[in-house]
């Protein structure tokens, strides 16, 4: 027989409830902002239930109604400069957090509206309604609340979406030299659905990994939509997810503000003390359907005899009926305390709609007032920022450069600069899978980096969901300017949600305002035979998804540059590199590194008057050849900025405007491909010019395989090249020699 060791999980896992001497202990200027706190968003969510009704909430309207105990009781004592960033069902969570800010956590039973907390009930409902007057001018919407002047980092549409950028914000504060932040925490919160998404898991790896001052809350409510817990997974106590990743956690009755109060109490000192993340699992109920003001039991998931038991525990009942019995309060100060959040309301609302004047209105229908809404010109401001950070910045050109260079490989153009602007920058920090091993990572990009920066080159597990989400959150949070590594491109559609959903998207969704500093840097790896998911080129995905910049060099001298503009805009940028330069040998500068390239501007390599020939990376030194070779008068561009609103569309309508034909070139595959959509830029801007439609050289519909045969016939080769040229001169009826 084996010899069986029961094992013993390295971190408690405890469940918490209060007694009557919790209620007794309690300081009664906490219940009172607790049971003020409750009032005021009920109302809150009880007055969006009744617009949305009239049709005047445009989308979802995710009621909180029945789970305000858990965010009331985890946030009421939190500082301004603690964070919380949350889910789809975020409205109580964003003004538990708001109306702590402006009250600092007092809240006076017969003052409950003061002028600072009626500001934030408007701006909120304004938010939810759309209008130019909320906290994302209107963009956000209920689903996704920011305010950072309160540590509201943003709520989140995406099931667990928000969990990686919370650990980005955490490591910032735990990492900051600021006066006071070294004790701050975070905490994110996410529903039960969300236990069993890869983000979350992996961000509660990472946390535990890096011992991050971050609280996972998980509101279970029971249900994700209609499914219950139960069916969606073999254990329904949610925070034993916990123990597997040697974090401490408490499993508490949401529907007590006390004990989740005095859970979170646990918790914070934990997490100030630098002991780690923790985990809080609330037990929840919403008392109406995922959305909209209908029950769950009419749409047949639930009984009317469940709901009525959980609603015979609403948390306000339960705080009010604690302080009645201490003596704190009577009926009518309940009442009262209802009565000023109801009024409340009512006047937030009539700030916002009035009554339809239109003559086909039913009697006591409703509008928003016309003049609230956003103009609709702010549609596409600050999809990116101005630049007006790089304004003034010194740049260069090799042609122009006066300083000394050497012959070098391009990947110590890579290492040297990265080097210069982490010696003169601290708030730069590298993170990625090996990238303090190996003496520089697979590549040896950030080589000697490790030992000289202890602390700013941080290895990861293998999450790139997590780490992703992570350098975003580092970004929003703006105290350090992360540059994340994707060992290769393709898994980018691991971490798609975190680079789209959230990097690219975050300034433009919380209204425009909010700087991302972010580089994500990634190689090209076609030719080296690591097959269909490892090879690809990602620059026409990016190209499409607005919000990121895109930056790819062909020489070491421009990487130099173009890194150093990376690193100094407040927007997320790619900066796009490929292995066959890595090796290849260029002029790099002995002692300037400081230097930018002028943002925005494509490098003509060869002037020309027979076709205008558009590529980048390691494509410029191919399509190089290939004209030779064609024995044609082409002009070759290497764009450089390869974004919509980056791209130089100066030089390259000038070269249209001379060629009447162009040639784009690039070296990956038809499906993803960055000439698409390039090649439809270009008709649309410069039709007038061309004499010819736009010819393309691309690889293979199919991903590169491994197969050395096979992985050269999917990608692009100088004999494509030359190819294209003569369809271009084949186009204009001219014979080849």
């Amino acid at each position: 027989m084996p010899r069986v060791k029961r094992l013993v999980p390295a971190a408690e896992w405890s469940e918490l409830s209060t007694t009557a001497a919790d209620w007794k202990a309690a300081d009664p200027a906490l219940l009172a902002t607790m049971l003020g706190q409750l009032h005021l968003i009920r109302a809150f969510e009880e007055t969006v239930l009744e617009l949305a009704g009239e049709g005047l909430v445009h989308g979802p309207a995710h009621s909180s109604i029945g789970q305000e105990g858990g965010a009331v009781g985890s946030i009421v004592s939190l500082r301004s400069t603690d964070a919380v960033n949350g889910s789809h069902r975020g409205h109580h969570q964003f003004l538990a957090k708001a109306l702590t800010h402006v009250t600092k956590g007092s809240l006076a039973p017969d003052d409950l509206v003061t002028p600072a907390v009626g500001e934030v009930l408007r701006r909120t409902l304004a938010e939810i309604l759309g209008l130019a007057q909320g906290y994302c001018g209107g963009r956000g919407g209920s689903m996704h609340l920011q305010w950072f002047e309160a540590g509201a980092l943003g709520t989140n549409a995406i099931v667990g979406g928000g969990v990686p950028m919370a650990l980005g914000n955490s490591w910032a504060q735990k990492h900051s030299s600021a006066p006071g932040s070294g004790s701050d925490l975070t905490v994110t919160y996410f529903g039960d659905g969300a236990v069993n998404i890869g983000s979350v898991l992996e961000s509660l790896n990472l946390a535990s990994a890096w011992r991050l001052p971050v609280c996972f809350f998980m509101e279970n409510n029971g249900y994700a939509v209609s499914t219950t817990v139960e069916e969606a997974t073999g254990e329904p106590r949610l925070s034993a997810r916990a123990v597997g990743f040697g974090v401490t956690a408490w499993r508490v009755d949401g529907m007590d503000p006390l004990a989740v109060h005095l859970a979170m109490e646990r918790a914070a000192e934990r997490l100030r003390s630098g002991k780690g993340p923790v985990v809080i699992e609330a037990l929840v109920y919403r008392f109406f359907h995922q959305n909209g003001p209908y029950p769950g039991s009419a749409f047949g998931y639930r009984t009317k005899e469940e709901e009525a038991a959980w609603r015979a525990r609403d948390p306000l009942d339960l705080v009010a009926r604690e302080m009645t019995r201490l003596g704190l309060i009577d009926e009518a100060g309940v009442a009262a305390v209802r009565a000023q959040a109801l009024d409340a309301m009512k006047t937030v609302a009539a700030a916002l709609v009035e009554p339809d004047p239109s003559p086909g209105a039913k009697p006591g229908q409703r509008r928003i007032k016309p003049d609230l809404w956003p103009d609709p010109a702010f549609v596409n401001v600050g999809i990116r920022g101005n630049l007006s950070e790089i304004a003034g910045a010194r740049t260069a050109e090799r042609s122009s450069f006066t300083g000394q260079l050497r012959q070098g490989k391009f990947i110590e153009a890579v290492a040297a600069v990265m080097d210069r602007r982490m010696g003169d920058d601290p708030r730069i920090v590298v993170l990625g899978e090996d990238v303090h091993k190996l003496n520089g990572g697979t590549n040896g990009a950030t080589r000697g980096l490790a030992k000289k920066y202890p602390g700013r080159i941080l290895g990861t597990p293998i999450s790139e969901n997590a780490f992703a989400g992570l350098g975003g959150g580092l970004a929003l949070d703006g105290r350090f300017r992360p540059v994340v590594e994707f060992m290769y491109p393709d898994f980018l559609w691991v971490a798609a949600d975190q680079v789209f959903n959230q990097i690219g998207k975050a300034r433009h969704m919380f209204g425009g305002r909010n700087p991302v500093p972010l580089v994500l840097r990634t190689k090209v790896a076609m030719g080296s035979g690591y097959g269909s998911q490892h090879l690809m080129d990602p620059a026409g995905v990016f190209a499409t998804s607005a919000g990121w910049r895109i930056m790819a060099a062909s020489t070491p001298f421009d990487y130099v540059g173009l890194l150093n503009t990376a690193l100094a805009v407040d927007d997320p940028v790619l900066m796009l590199e490929h292995v066959d330069l890595y090796g290849s040998d260029g002029e790099i500068p002995v002692d300037d590194l400081d230097y930018q390239i002028p943002f925005g501007t494509a490098a003509v390599r060869r002037t020309g008057s027979d076709v205008t020939v558009l590529t980048y990376l390691s494509m410029v030194a191919v399509a190089a050849e290939a004209i030779e070779a064609a024995g044609i008068d082409a002009e070759l561009i290497d764009l450089r900025f390869l974004d919509r609103a980056s791209l130089d569309w100066d030089t390259v309508g000038a070269s249209v405007r001379k060629t009447n034909a162009v040639l784009i070139v690039e070296q990956g595959t038809l499906g993803t491909s960055y000439g698409g959509w390039l090649a439809d830029e270009i008709q649309r801007r410069f039709f007038d010019w061309l004499d010819q439609p736009v010819q393309r050289v691309t690889g293979a519909e199919s991903s590169p395989s491994i197969s050395k045969v096979l992985e050269q016939a999917a990608i692009a080769k100088t004999s494509d090249v030359v190819a294209g040229l003569e369809r271009v001169r084949a186009g204009f009826g001219r014979a080849a020699g």
